[in-house]
């Protein structure tokens, strides 16, 4: 049967937009026959892996020629929506933007998670990282990280540090900090990064490690002293503050970052499709342009690359969760 003119020319339309697009190219096929793609995010709106995840949908539904679509479902930590993708139909259709507690839930829950992270997910990206900067109130006497852990030896649990909860990444980097300083420090967790930042901002408590995009214009603004990026190489958004290793603490680097999973049953030629969109969208000027403006970099690595991240990343936090006890509660 004959297609009606005026579909045609709308399909043709629509072709020439999505070739047009700057720096994105159409991959050739469709994924399960063109079906809407559901980007499942495992945290609220507003947080960082949303607005990772609202910068690439429209940008791999160029590339895809297919709609995607970006559902929330938080809780857990992240595990609902893990939970969800993990018993998805593994055509393609249904992927996982997590963040960087998909490395730290596995200790964190101890072997009780309702599925199985070892087997569960095919890696197809990370898709960029962000450090996070240690942060003081204005008015602490601390200049320095040299400084910090000096009053740290001095006052032996006595020096308090905010994070927006047990096992988030703020509270890991405190206890990473402390494992490396050889120091003691107490951590008070919070219902989140906003009520943390606002409690060291009033001097409630002294330090917080931040994450870079939403401490930035606090930092601009004089309401929050950085000490030193968690990072190994400087970030671009705050040149002058040197690294927690320049610092002194000799091999610390902690990076929050946003894989993207399929289900691990999907296909090696999907996979691979979905991976080198992904790689396409995080190569656009301007999507580059908004990771370094929020404090990150593009994550640089194929599918294999990602995958050996992944399993450095959770070995690495095993360690730190086990050897500091640390729970949910």
């Amino acid at each position: 049967m004959t297609a009606p003119a005026s579909w045609t020319r709308r399909r043709l339309l629509a072709a020439s937009a999505l070739l047009a697009a700057p720096g994105l190219s159409r991959a050739a096929g469709d994924i399960a026959g063109g079906k809407p793609i559901s980007l499942i995010v495992s945290y609220p709106p507003g947080g960082g892996a949303d607005v990772m995840a609202r910068l690439i949908a429209p940008r791999l539904g160029q590339v895809l020629g297919q709609t995607v679509v970006v559902e929330n479902k938080p809780g857990a930590s992240g595990t609902i929506a893990a939970q969800q993708v993990a018993r998805a139909a593994p055509d393609g259709t249904t992927l996982l933007l997590d963040a960087s507690n998909y490395a730290v839930n596995p200790a964190l829950f101890d072997h009780k998670l309702p599925y199985d992270p070892a087997t569960a997910f095919a890696p197809l990206a990370v898709l960029a990282t962000f450090p996070n900067v240690l942060v003081c109130t204005p008015g602490f006497e601390a200049q320095s990280v040299a400084d910090v852990i000096r009053l740290a030896r001095n006052k032996p649990g006595r020096l308090t540090y905010a994070s927006s909860g047990n096992g988030s990444a703020q509270h890991l980097a405190g206890a990473l900090f402390e494992q490396i300083a050889k120091v003691e420090l107490t951590h008070v967790p919070y219902r989140g990064g906003g009520p943390a930042m606002s409690d060291v901002m009033g001097g409630q408590v002294p330090l917080f490690f931040a994450n870079v995009a939403s401490s930035l214009g606090h930092i601009q603004s004089k309401r929050l002293r950085p000490l030193a990026v968690t990072s190994r190489l400087r970030t671009r958004a705050l040149p002058d503050v040197p690294t927690l290793e320049e610092s002194g603490l000799k091999g610390y680097e902690v990076l929050e970052w946003n894989p993207v999973l399929a289900p691990a049953a999907t296909p090696a030629p999907v996979r691979m499709k979905l991976a080198a969109a992904l790689r396409t969208v995080m190569a656009d000027a301007e999507v580059l342009g908004r990771v370094r403006a929020l404090g990150g970099e593009v994550f640089a690595g194929d599918e294999k690359a990602a995958t050996t991240f992944l399993q450095q990343q959770q070995a690495q936090w095993t360690r730190v969760v086990r050897e500091h006890r640390i729970t949910r509660e």
